[in-house]
């Protein structure tokens, strides 16, 4: 990934668009999460209910850090020791900080601090957490392929962020920090 195709990244989410970038199983959509437009945009590509809530994703905990303020030592200790890396918590949101677009019927968030070299990248150079979903329709199968993006989704996309997926064959396994039980193995 070079400096220009990250630019050109970080102004389409900077102006509310919807892009696709590799992550370490499959390809993701994302966007700014505190834009509502550029959410719901994002759900109508995808054809995912709003109900279902979105994942975050972050270069550094700094960035979700009022997620962290009403954690524990041990539950912080918990992310330290799994971040970064291919582990998505459920978060809770005491400070209501994440939107309702985002989190859906929930009362925590999805987020994942992210070891991808082009997912740490991007968002570090756009400052924040995107939001992070598989690049597929929802009823079709992750996207493993830039080709597959553009099949799936054509122009409705701002901008594909070109790059290699990281080493996993299966998207990232979501825990819910709260009761440490599994939501996707």
């Amino acid at each position: 990934m070079n400096f220009w195709h990250l630019n050109q990244a970080v102004r389409a989410l900077q102006n509310g668009g919807v892009i696709a970038y590799p992550t370490e199983a499959v390809w993701g959509l994302g966007c700014d999460p505190f834009d509502e437009t550029a959410v719901r945009r994002l759900l109508r590509l995808k054809r995912r209910p709003e109900h279902k809530g979105l994942i975050l994703v972050a270069a550094e905990m700094a960035q979700i850090q009022p997620l962290l303020d009403g954690l524990s030592g041990e539950q912080r200790r918990q992310l330290a020791e799994s971040w970064p890396g291919p582990v998505t918590w459920l978060l809770p949101d005491t400070a209501d900080w994440v939107p309702g677009w985002v989190k859906g019927r929930h009362d925590s968030v999805a987020v994942r601090i992210s070891d991808h070299p082009g997912v740490r990248a991007l968002c570090e150079a756009y400052g924040g957490p995107i939001v992070s979903t598989s690049a597929n329709p929802s009823t079709a199968s992750p996207a493993r392929s830039k080709l597959r993006v553009s099949t799936y989704f054509g122009s409705g996309l701002d901008y594909i962020l070109p790059g290699r997926l990281g080493g996993l064959a299966r998207p990232t396994q979501i825990r819910d920090l709260g009761s440490n039980r599994f939501i996707r193995k």
